[in-house]
Order: structure tokens, then C-alpha cells, then sequence
């Protein structure tokens, strides 16, 4: 992948930690700079662990599956940036009860956010990165920009509310970043 395609990459996957961390911020209401700093170091975190494991789990067998690579590749990011797409469009219940300063509901969300980032992980693997040097730089980003966005998300949803969360449609745009990803993986592959 290309350095502006991991960054594009990074930003698709934080789309779920932004979205979340808005939600978050609409329900904290205040500033809380523990709470704020500690959530998006975790979403961070675990966005770039997850393609490490994913990675891990895949690299033993993408040999064996060489020749299709591409199209599991796709057919990932598809239906990843295909469900974030169709999530985006569901109204979201208010998340009465959930407190995200509790640090067992911010595990949660981090590792439920980063489940992406895992299928991602597969997906390097079957584009043939060989050794987990080569996977540094794409963590070191994912986890950056899910720690940025995930920091902006909060402070925008405490800032703002739910006044204009709505409308930024944040989990919509990085669904069709990751679509992009994957079609463009899909036909540079099948024109070499």
C-alpha cells in the first residue's frame, strides 16, 4: 500500500472511534481530561494491535490462498465499509444507562471498535506484507489517527451535543473510504 492509502486506511477505520467518541461526549457532557485522554489512548491502542493479530492469524495461510488475495481482500473491506455504511443511515438509540467513564465500557468500545482493524490485519497478510516490520508504519497511523480522531470526537460531542453530530455522518464517509480501499486493491490486481 501507498502512504496516502494507509493514511486513507487509518482514517476509514477511525471513523467507528470517532463516531463512538461523539456519542461519548454527548453523554459526559463535561470535560473530563482523564476520562477524555484515557478512551482515546485505548481506541488508539487497539486499532493498532488488531491488524497486528489479524495479521498474525492470516500470515500462516495467505500462501495457500495466493491467487484469490485480492478478492478476500475486497470482499473485507467491502463488507466492513458496507456495514459502516448501512450503520450510518440507522438512528441511534440514546445509550441511557451506558456511564463511558467507566473503564470496563471503554474496554468494551475500544475492542469493539477495532474489530475492523482485525479483518484489516487479515487483509495485509493476503497483500503479501511478510514481516511485522513492514507493519509499523500502517499500526503506527491507524493508532495516531484513531487516537486523534477519537480525542476531536469527544471533545466535539461534549462541545456540541447531539445539536450537529448528526450531520457530519462520519461513520458513513469512512464506510466509503474503506469500500474505495478495496475496489482499488481489486482492479490493480486483476489489470497486473
Amino acid at each position: 500500500m501507498k502512504g496516502y492509502e494507509i493514511w486513507l486506511l487509518a482514517i476509514g477505520l477511525a471513523m467507528d472511534c470517532f463516531a463512538v467518541s461523539i456519542a461519548n461526549g454527548i453523554i459526559l457532557k463535561k470535560i473530563n481530561w482523564r476520562i477524555i485522554l484515557l478512551t482515546a489512548f485505548l481506541f488508539g491502542l487497539f486499532q493498532a494491535v488488531m491488524p497486528i493479530i489479524g495479521w498474525l492469524c492470516a500470515h500462516s495461510f495467505s500462501h495457500l490462498i495466493a491467487e484469490i488475495d485480492h478478492w478476500i481482500a475486497f470482499a473485507i473491506l467491502l463488507l466492513l465499509g458496507g456495514r459502516m455504511v448501512y450503520g450510518s443511515f440507522k438512528k441511534e438509540d440514546e445509550q441511557n444507562g451506558l456511564n463511558p467513564a467507566s473503564f470496563k465500557v471503554i474496554i468494551t468500545m475500544a475492542i469493539a471498535t477495532s474489530i475492523d482493524a482485525l479483518a484489516v490485519g487479515v487483509s495485509f497478510a493476503f497483500l503479501g506484507v511478510d514481516k511485522v516490520s513492514e507493519l509499523l508504519s500502517p499500526i503506527g497511523i491507524i493508532g495516531l489517527v484513531s487516537f486523534v480522531l477519537s480525542l476531536i470526537g469527544l471533545l466535539f460531542g461534549i462541545k456540541f451535543g447531539s445539536k450537529y453530530a448528526q450531520k457530519i455522518h462520519a461513520e458513513f464517509w469512512g464506510g466509503l473510504i474503506l469500500i474505495a480501499i478495496g475496489t482499488k486493491i481489486l482492479f490493480e490486481h486483476i489489470a497486473s
